[in-house]
């Protein structure tokens, strides 16, 4: 949980400049048509008026730019005046409130919208703006979620204030693909934008953040009833691409339809060959979704990791040795396939804190020195913690069981099924995995790491930050197994594979061994692994 006394002022407004070239090509695109009304709901100082004048442009356009910081308004008002504009209107104050009001009376204002929205968290937003937030969504018929940030309005606004045909060109977080709060969006994007392209850049583009950022490209629909043609992703590497023309980038881009609107839009990264390939492999009868053949639940939540995961000089200091289980939650603590004792012990060696304390006494029935421990945990106000001071007492937790299968909630490379053969318990960094069917475990753990079942977690999970990949529960179930009937493996082999080779080794071996028996060529395979490699290394910004 981040809190908003931590986010430094530039965080909280949201305010990151859009370089002038970026600025110039999503202008140049946007203005294709001629637009007679212009709007930028997040005008800053100005950028992208500059780029309209720096653009073919109708003199008699009507430009209008709302700021909600007046030193900003100042700055793109006189841009505007420098810049010779003669229909121009710069307004301070809220863009949310004021588009609320033309939402909800369905007014098309606007023949183009531009701009760079803010990035802020609606937890981090005032109160009147979560309001507007949240009925801007209502008035749209659109599922709502507090997970959302203030950008996502922004553009949903935008696009319901378009007139028929007009164009949306904006810089946004490149999370718009796949995170989860943003589908209320793409599902809108997708029933009223005739066609939608995202320039995904491999570099950041704002340093003063890790948030990757696209263009965004939208055309509304001329007509409702026509089908989308979807969206598109062209991946970029530098800045070359801003020497082309956009409308040319624009109409050459390949878009997907489909589940792809419906859905996250990361498979619009890939070809329609790449695309027909994963359908032979998921539609093949043993081959399955996660979700048919495994429950996945959050591991244990503590409320308080530093305090219920210990090491072995906590366990000493404390004589904690009747109260604690052994529990594993980190990559750290399993760095291949199956957690067994030898594993445990050699955490233990290591001073991992991978002893769990269980608690399940009242404080009067226990050890002075645990009572002691106790002690030192209120002392730092760890029972007045949300978690924590809903429990009594605050120092027993909940839900405390462990499954034969674990899978760790972030991963850098491919998620990995882990065989808790010596039965761990695992933190909420972890998920607890059960079997539906009669399926040994093992052979579970075995069949999980493969390149389709990757492949399907860079389409479905997102980056966490730093390319590291995260999964949901919800996520997790989306996944595609092969799961074929007749298969000779070694898990504790393929264990060792995990530990001393690299990812891509390791999955290429585990194609071969798990798709051939299957019916696929060798060639299949490969091609596989490319699909996989292609996805990880846009995840990682790595250059292919």
């Amino acid at each position: 949980m981040k809190f908003k006394a931590d986010q430094t002022a530039q965080k909280l407004r949201g305010g990151y400049y859009t370089p002038q070239k970026i600025a110039d090509f999503t202008t140049k695109w946007v203005l294709g048509k001629s637009p007679a009304t212009i709007l930028e709901p997040s005008c800053g100082d100005g950028v992208f008026f500059q780029s309209i004048y720096n653009n073919a442009y109708r003199p008699d356009a009507e430009i209008v730019g709302f700021e909600l910081f007046d030193s900003e308004v100042i700055k793109s008002t006189e841009r505007c005046q420098s810049l010779g504009f003669s229909h121009f209107s710069i307004q301070e104050g809220d863009f949310l409130e004021w588009a609320e009001c033309k939402v909800k009376h369905k007014e098309l204002l606007f023949d183009a919208v531009l701009g760079n929205p803010p990035f802020v968290r609606y937890q981090f937003l005032e109160k009147e703006f979560q309001l507007h937030t949240e009925n801007i969504f209502k008035l749209l018929d659109l599922k709502f979620t507090k997970h959302t940030n203030a950008w996502v309005p922004f553009i949903i606004s935008g696009i319901a204030m378009l007139k028929p045909g007009g164009r949306l060109g904006m810089v946004i977080p490149s999370e718009i693909i796949n995170v989860m709060h943003a589908q209320s969006l793409r599902t809108f994007l997708g029933e009223q934008c005739s066609k939608l392209v995202v320039i995904d850049p491999q570099e950041i583009w704002f340093s003063e953040t890790l948030q990757g950022a696209v263009i965004l490209l939208a055309e509304k629909k001329q007509d409702a009833t026509i089908l989308s043609a979807g969206v598109g992703i062209e991946s970029v590497k530098g800045y070359d691409f801003l020497d082309l023309d956009p409308e040319a980038l624009f109409v050459n881009t390949s878009s997907i339809n489909g589940e792809t609107v419906k859905g996250k839009w990361t498979k619009a990264v890939l070809n329609k060959n790449e695309i027909s390939l994963l359908d032979k492999f998921v539609h093949h009868p043993e081959v399955f979704l996660f979700s048919d053949i495994a429950h996945v639940e959050v591991g244990i939540v503590t409320g308080a990791n530093e305090f219920f995961l210990v090491n072995n000089k906590v366990v000493e200091e404390y004589c904690l040795q009747k109260f604690v289980k052994p529990m594993f939650g980190r990559s750290q603590h399993c760095q291949g396939v199956i957690y067994d004792e030898q594993q445990h012990l050699a955490n233990i060696e290591n001073e991992l804190p991978v002893s769990f304390l269980y608690l399940d006494k009242e404080f009067n029935e226990l050890p002075n020195e645990v009572k002691d421990y106790i002690l030192y945990g209120e002392s730092q106000k760890l029972h007045e913690r949300y978690k924590c001071r809903i429990r009594s007492p605050w120092y027993k937790v909940p839900s405390v069981f462990s499954s034969k299968l674990a899978m760790l909630k972030r991963s850098h490379n491919a998620p990995r099924l882990i065989f808790n053969q010596y039965e761990a318990f695992t933190t909420d960094t972890a998920y607890r995995v059960k079997t539906k069917l009669n399926i040994d475990e093992s052979k579970l753990s075995f069949c999980f790491l493969n390149p389709l079942t990757a492949i399907y977690a860079e389409l479905e999970g997102r980056s966490y930050g730093g390319g590291v990949m995260e999964l949901v529960p919800s996520e997790i179930r989306k996944l595609y197994l092969p799961l074929p009937a007749e298969l000779d493996f070694d898990l504790a082999e393929l264990n060792h594979s995990v530990m001393t080779k690299t990812m891509e080794e390791c999955l290429s071996e585990q194609s071969i061994a798990i798709f051939k028996p299957m019916g696929f060529s060798e060639g299949e395979c490969q091609a596989l692994m490319s699909i996989w490699t292609k996805l990880k290394n846009r995840r990682q910004r790595n250059a292919e």
